[in-house]
Parts: structure tokens; C-alpha cells; sequence
């Protein structure tokens, strides 16, 4: 028996590949699925089964391309209706992957269809259970996120308290859990940045499986303090439901070199977003007019999720060199499938041609130390709540990059701002949704928290843990 955690940090996912006597069954696979055709080529083995714990809302499944590819067969559990063809566990039915099986455990909770599959290994002895979203490590699925549901969050919770109760606790302590998501992920409030753990650890650890805890008690902590969710997750699981087309459709149709005049001609007649996946200090020194900063190298998808609210929203690009595969494949990752190509040649074609070019002043924390101390600046802090919570610079206004949509209206034009967020990416991508939209007074702090406390600029630390 094999198996094998395929971890995306980017969305901070797991999918899972199980191999016995050369059958293989995958479990939550990411959309671009030639990693697992590679797999299976190279070990000479066959996808028996593809199983989802449930219809994803963080990103957009790969099993309807990989059972085409494979022959494989889609399972759900319970309660997971689709508009394409699947087996529909029933609660606790056995599936045989070689000499291995694997249980379908309906968990409704997360979402009204979530399941938990149970593998027993050779001998028939429990030996993991892949949770989904029903269980992280160190916290549990937020119970806000079923499709199109009656049911309340805290119905939702209410029923995830008696699957954990009656579903998962009761199973042998020393069974590992292998979740969907970790540290990152928008499924859950404060998961570890570890990615499995035995049960008898969570059971320890994890204030959702406390043994005295009541379901009331249950249901107000689990919640509690739950931030809306990001746009784009009704959409993926309704597409995840549905069925979307191929990723190689998306890539051929993204995978387009454009010289300078195809660029311009498809932002103005096309109305194409410029999206700069570049560094964010090579953004500040200069981008594309009106041009919005999201960066490759740090939470890509989610970001463009949360900020860009049209899935056929069309979309050109500048990237470095040899990464215009790798940004087309993760916007293809949540949703968006209509991109259009890349300026060939990246920014530096734009620069050579004589284009106009805009910048945004950033500075460093020393330097905001001596502007801060001699007058009195309008500081944003672009932070969650809960971090601006924590701790913040004395006098800083929170407008949490998540919700800029909502609070563009208490900012004036004419206004200089000092923005700033952890490390210095979300406070970027924030000022380039402010620039290309008129406001031209800001100035970006370079590494944001973590340099200015090491300044001697005032902060008030919260009591709270």
C-alpha cells in the first residue's frame, strides 16, 4: 500500500493518491491532472476511483478530465447531486482499491454531501481517514459554505457536531487524518500549518473535539467570528456540482505570446483586465498603467478570487519569464477560465516601446519611523481583523484587503495614505486597486509589520490570546 500526500501550497490543499496491488484511487485531485497520468504511467498502475469529500468551493476539482483520461470512476457521498454521471456512496459503503478498502463515512456538516472515506489496509486494520473539509488539523470546516441550502450555519454546525461525535471520535485512536486544507486555507478559521496528525493527537489538541464540550458550546465556537467567505466559493462549488471543461481548453486558449498592439487592442476592445504577476517591488518600480498587482509567488488564486468578482472576466498578463504556464494554471485552479494571452516579452516590451509607465513610491520603515514622528500620517493597515486585532501601529485605520471593495468610500483622492500589511504583498496588491481607480497619494511601506516593529514607531499589542 502506498500513499501520498500532493500538497499545493499556493491554495494550501491536499489531494491524495492511494496505490495497492495497481489500482489507485485519488482523492480530491487539483484540476491540472497530468500529474497523476504521470503517476500511474510511470508505476504502471490504474485509477480505480476518483473521490471528492465534497463540491469544493476553493478551487475547481480535476475529476471529470481525469476519469475521461483514466476510465476511472467519481464517487461523493450522500447527498451529492450532480449534473454528470457518478456513484453516490451510500453511508459506509466499501470500495476495493487492490487489497485495500476504503469506507465512505457520511460527515454532513461542512456541507450537506460531506464525507470522510475510511482506509483499512491489508490486514483489514483502520489506518487513515481522508476528512475533507469535516476535519483540519487543529480546527474543523466552516458550516457556511453548502450550496443553496435552507439550513442555517448553525444547523450546518449542529450536524458537524454529531458527525465528529458519532462518525469520526469513535474511530481508533492511532488512525492518521489526512484533511483537504491547512494553514491558509479560507475553509476554516485557524488550522495548523501541519498537514496530518493522529486522531488521538486532535482529540488532545483540537478545541472542536473537546469530550465535554456540548453542542451549543459546539456551535457558537465553531461560528464564531467566521469572516464572510471569499466571492468566488459559491461559484467554484456550483461549478464543481455542474462540470467545467478542460484545463487543456483553458492553457491553448491562455498560452498566447501577444506583441504590444494585440495587448492594447484586447484591453480596450475586450475590456481584458491587466493582471502584473511580477515581484512586488518590480511593480512599484514600475507597471502598466491601470494595471492591478497580484503576485505568482505568494497566495495567487485566492487573492484573484477575492478581488476579481466576474469568473469571464478577461484577462492578459505580465509575468517573468517561464511562468505564463504556471499563472494560467492557477487562475485555472478558481475558475478563471478566459484568459487571453501574455505580453510577449513582459514589462520590459511595454518599457521599450515608449509606453507610459506608473509607479508607486515605497519607502522604507525607517523612513516611515522619521516621517511618522514628525507629523501626523494617515496609516492603513490592509491586515485581517484579527491580525490588525492583535497588534497595530498607534493610529492606523484597518480596511482589511479582503472587503477594499466595501470601503473605497472612506477614502478621499486627494489624501496621501501610508499603507502597509504583514510583508509587504497584500499592502501592494492594495495600492494598485487604489491607483488604477484615481488615487495617486499613497505610499507603500517595504516589508510591512515585521519591519516597522523592529522601529521604534509605537504599536499597541492586544491582551487577548
Amino acid at each position: 500500500m502506498k500513499i501520498e500526500q500532493i500538497y499545493t501550497g499556493c491554495l494550501a490543499q491536499g489531494a491524495y493518491y492511494i496505490e495497492s496491488e495497481g489500482e489507485v484511487a485519488i482523492i480530491d485531485p487539483l484540476r491540472e491532472i497530468d500529474p497523476y497520468l504521470e503517476r500511474i504511467k510511470k508505476e504502471k498502475a490504474k485509477i480505480k476511483y476518483i473521490f471528492e469529500t465534497h463540491f469544493h468551493a476553493d478551487f475547481l476539482s480535476g475529476h471529470l478530465d481525469l476519469a475521461n483520461k483514466s476510465g476511472a470512476e467519481i464517487v461523493y457521498g450522500p447527498e451529492a447531486h450532480t449534473d454528470y454521471d457518478i456513484i453516490m456512496a451510500t453511508d459506509h459503503q466499501v470500495f476495493n482499491v487492490g487489497k485495500v478498502t476504503l469506507q465512505a463515512l457520511h460527515t454532513p456538516g461542512h456541507t450537506l454531501e460531506s464525507t470522510c472515506y475510511l482506509l483499512k489496509n491489508e490486514e483489514g486494520k483502520a489506518h487513515a481517514l481522508f476528512t475533507g473539509d469535516t476535519l483540519f488539523i487543529g480546527d474543523v470546516g466552516r458550516p457556511d459554505l453548502a450550496i443553496k441550502t435552507s439550513f442555517t450555519k448553525e444547523d450546518l454546525a449542529g450536524m458537524l457536531y454529531e458527525s465528529l461525535r458519532n462518525k469520526i471520535m469513535p474511530l481508533p485512536d492511532d488512525i492518521i487524518i489526512y484533511p483537504a486544507h491547512g494553514a491558509g486555507s479560507a475553509c476554516g478559521k485557524n488550522m495548523s500549518n501541519e498537514t496530518q496528525d493522529l486522531l488521538a493527537n486532535q482529540k488532545r489538541t483540537n478545541y472542536a473535539l473537546r469530550a465535554d464540550m456540548t453542542k451549543v458550546e459546539f456551535i457558537k465556537e465553531v461560528t464564531e467570528g467566521i469572516l464572510p467567505p471569499p466571492q468566488y466559493f459559491a461559484k467554484n462549488a456550483q461549478l464543481n456540482k455542474s462540470g467545467i471543461k478542460s484545463i487543456n481548453e483553458v492553457l491553448k486558449q491562455g498560452m498566447v505570446a501577444l506583441d504590444i498592439d494585440l495587448f492594447e487592442s484586447l484591453v480596450e476592445h475586450e475590456k481584458a483586465l491587466v493582471l502584473d504577476t511580477r515581484e512586488p517591488e518590480e511593480f512599484a518600480q514600475g507597471h502598466i498603467p491601470n494595471a492591478i498587482f497580484i503576485g505568482i509567488t505568494g497566495s495567487f488564486a485566492p487573492w484573484v478570487g477575492a478581488l476579481i468578482n466576474d469568473l469571464n472576466q478577461p484577462i492578459v498578463f505580465i509575468a517573468s519569464k517561464g511562468m505564463e504556464k504556471e499563472v494560467i494554471t492557477r487562475l485555472s485552479r478558481v475558475g478563471y477560465d478566459h484568459t487571453l494571452g501574455y505580453l510577449e516579452g513582459g514589462f520590459t516590451t511595454w518599457v521599450d516601446a515608449g509606453k507610459d509607465v506608473e509607479t508607486i513610491t515605497s519607502i522604507s520603515a525607517e523612513t516611515f519611523l522619521k516621517q511618522y514622528s514628525k507629523k501626523s500620517l494617515n496609516v492603513i493597515d490592509v491586515r485581517k481583523p484579527d491580525e490588525f486585532q492583535a497588534e497595530q501601529i498607534n493610529g492606523a485605520q484597518n480596511i482589511p484587503l479582503d472587503f477594499i471593495n466595501n470601503h473605497l468610500e472612506l477614502l478621499d483622492k486627494q489624501t496621501e495614505y501610508h499603507i502597509h500589511c504583514l510583508g509587504g504583498y497584500r499592502s501592494m496588491i492594495f495600492n494598485s486597486i487604489l491607483k488604477s481607480r484615481g488615487y495617486h497619494q499613497l505610499i507603500d511601506i517595504e516589508g510591512g509589520i515585521r519591519s516597522i516593529k523592529e522601529t521604534k514607531v509605537p504599536t499597541t499589542v492586544s491582551q487577548i490570546s
